[in-house]
């Protein structure tokens, strides 16, 4: 199997094996999805510790306003009474005004919180840097069942803690029933429309006319590193001749090489040499009988 190394940008994002006889076509399909299908988990993180902290979603009309703000235009949160979490709330303010307040007791959140934590460890990224990194080093390839697995996970912890169901207009029910709107925030210049595409390998557009053996052989053992982006951005920066992790280990080798002669120099005093014990005639003189000889007067 050929092992892609999927990067948008420097960031690493996911590894995917696949064969050399598929189509750029398919393939460029196949990893658009994956990398989609990995934000939309994590904008579903994001929301969920949020949910965990202050409750539901308020309604668009009541975001943002203060307390007497709502008790003067008279609005009234409609779905505060049907959307309650399971065991009983703890009221938690919201100082962003974005959600009710009603938090969902400690044993619920825990609930919550660990999901989160069980679907970044398998495919997320923010935690990136830190645990999924370490699955690109130990070879660990994503697949859309995963994805699909993390997506379950979370939807399943939200019906545990809410089993009345979430407001229409909460995101995280937006996001799992694919009715999210991301125009004008920054996660939807994030994502990448399967018809905008590009993957690229070595300074190359991996073109969709063509299979991947066209471009990398018909070695299955094969394994490169593609850069995933939107058409009309031109070539993706080339990747550089040694990791960031590589040249860390460089700066420091040489950095102990320099330590290293710094205490020869400081050794290198030879000032010992005028010592009693560094005379090399001193067993001469001895049996001479000159030892211990002074000129001056006594």
């Amino acid at each position: 199997m050929v092992q892609l190394h999927v990067k948008c940008g420097d960031e690493s994002q996911f590894l995917l094996e696949t064969t050399c006889g598929i189509s750029m076509e398919d393939l460029t399909q196949q990893v658009t999805r994956i990398y989609n299908s990995r934000l939309k988990v994590q904008r579903i993180c994001s929301e969920m510790e949020e949910l965990a902290e202050h409750g539901v979603f308020l309604p668009p009309n009541m975001q943002g306003l203060t307390d007497e703000q709502i008790e003067d235009l008279k609005l009234k949160d409609e779905w505060a009474d049907k959307c309650l979490p399971s065991g009983g709330s703890v009221f938690k303010k919201d100082e962003i005004g974005r959600r009710n307040g009603h938090a969902p007791n400690e044993k619920m959140k825990e609930v919550l919180k660990k999901t989160v934590e069980e679907a970044k460890a398998q495919i997320s990224k923010v935690l990136f840097y830190l645990k999924y990194q370490k699955q690109v080093q130990a070879n660990i390839c994503v697949n859309m069942e995963m994805v699909k697995d993390a997506l379950d996970q979370l939807r399943g912890a939200v019906m545990i803690v809410y089993p009345m169901g979430l407001p229409p207009h909460d995101p995280i029910r937006m996001e799992f029933e694919d009715k999210e709107d991301l125009s004008g925030t920054h996660a939807g210049l994030e994502v990448i429309e399967e018809s905008e595409a590009q993957l690229w390998w070595a300074a190359k557009e991996l073109k969709r006319t063509n299979k991947l053996s066209d471009f990398v052989g018909k070695n299955e053992k094969t394994k490169i590193i593609v850069k995933i982006q939107k058409k009309g951005q031109g070539a993706p920066s080339r990747e550089p001749v040694i990791s960031n992790e590589e040249q860390k280990q460089m700066m420091l080798y040489y950095h102990r090489k320099q330590e290293e002669l710094k205490k020869l120099e400081e050794n290198d005093d030879d000032s010992y040499l005028n010592s009693e014990w560094a005379d090399s005639h001193a067993l001469k003189r001895q049996f001479h009988g000159v030892k211990d000889i002074k000129w001056g007067p006594r």
